[in-house]
């Protein structure tokens, strides 16, 4: 569809115009090939190394609605994802509980470390909220390395996977992968459903210029605890998912470069788009698994690749190539 319209100097100019439907369409139609493509990965590729890259998704989706919709940088995500990943590898193995509800507690513990962070953390703002976030994360760190139930160094090994409901069993490959996948949509869609609702509206307006939003009659604060709480669940839905699949919690989980790792993710994807993250989350869990195997070191390629992709494609790369076809 095209418009003309004149402009003061008489000059026709011709604009393309969308249909009101095209977007969802398009959104639909990826979304589809995507959910083909997870249904018919574990036949292809390893399912360990694509229940790895859920999980991560998964983790990099829930810091993106902190950072992408609401503008608020943490360097603090792993305590989140960590923690989780402790309590719900304590709650399989220790007390015996069953996978979902092992996972649910980790989450939850997740909720609640996150209102603790968050209360204090939003009192301050740009890089003073990410100091606080990485302070609090490095304490969450020392206690897992003093803590007695987390195993300190040797962390909580031999986890059980157990069986879903009481019926399906994870230890299958095949019953695991499509479990995990199953999480990371349920955790995919809160996190669309809440970019797309009132709510999400108005971390976009907080975001964008957080003193109009008060002048509007938002209590920001509000606004930015609640995306905080409901991001570091959902990091903790991903940490308990991803200690499960890998039957260990450790104290990698925790440490400041998984906070990083994140980030990296993130704004390699496409920092403030849906499925940017997910992208972002696969590349680099491929290029670790993929240079792990070569004597090349991996941070350091790594790295390099981050620093290109920023000089190229500085929106990330799906966020350039909505750019790109938007304009088109």
């Amino acid at each position: 569809m095209a418009a003309q319209i004149k402009t003061t100097d008489t000059q026709t100019t011709t604009i393309a115009l969308r249909r009101p439907g095209q977007d969802s369409t398009r959104n639909a139609i990826i979304l589809g090939i995507g959910l083909l493509i997870a249904l018919a990965a574990p036949y292809v590729l390893y399912p360990v190394f694509v229940m790895k890259v859920l999980c991560f998704a998964l983790f990099a989706c829930a810091f993106n609605l902190l950072i992408g919709f609401a503008g608020l940088l943490s360097f603090g995500h792993a305590a989140f994802f960590g923690g989780a990943a402790y309590i719900t590898a304590h709650s399989a193995k220790v007390w015996g509980l069953g996978p979902e509800v092992s996972i649910l507690l980790g989450m939850g513990f997740s909720a609640l470390l996150g209102l603790a962070f968050g209360a204090l953390a939003i009192r301050r703002q740009g890089i003073y909220f990410a100091m606080i976030t990485l302070a609090l994360s490095q304490m969450v760190f020392f206690m897992a390395l003093q803590l007695k139930f987390t195993g300190g160094e040797d962390g909580i090994q031999a986890v059980p996977r157990g069986h879903l409901f009481g019926v399906i069993d994870l230890n299958n490959s095949l019953s695991m992968y499509y479990f995990v996948l199953a999480v990371f949509l349920v955790g995919f869609a809160v996190v669309w459903r809440a970019v797309h609702s009132p709510f999400g509206q108005v971390l976009k307006a907080i975001r964008e210029n957080e003193p109009r939003a008060v002048s509007l009659g938002y209590r920001t604060e509000r606004y930015k605890l609640l995306a905080f709480v409901l991001s570091a669940s959902l990091a903790g839905l991903a940490g308990g998912t991803k200690a499960l699949v890998f039957q260990l919690a450790s104290l990698t989980d925790v440490t400041w470069q998984m906070s990083g790792e994140v980030v990296l993710m993130t704004l390699l994807g496409g920092m403030g788009t849906l499925l940017g993250p997910v992208v972002g989350a696969a590349i680099v869990v491929t290029l670790e698994s993929y240079l792990a195997a070569t004597s090349m070191p991996v941070p350091v390629v790594i790295g390099a690749i981050f620093v290109v992709c920023v000089l190229v494609f500085r929106r990330g790369i799906v966020g350039e190539l909505q750019a790109r076809f938007g304009r088109r």
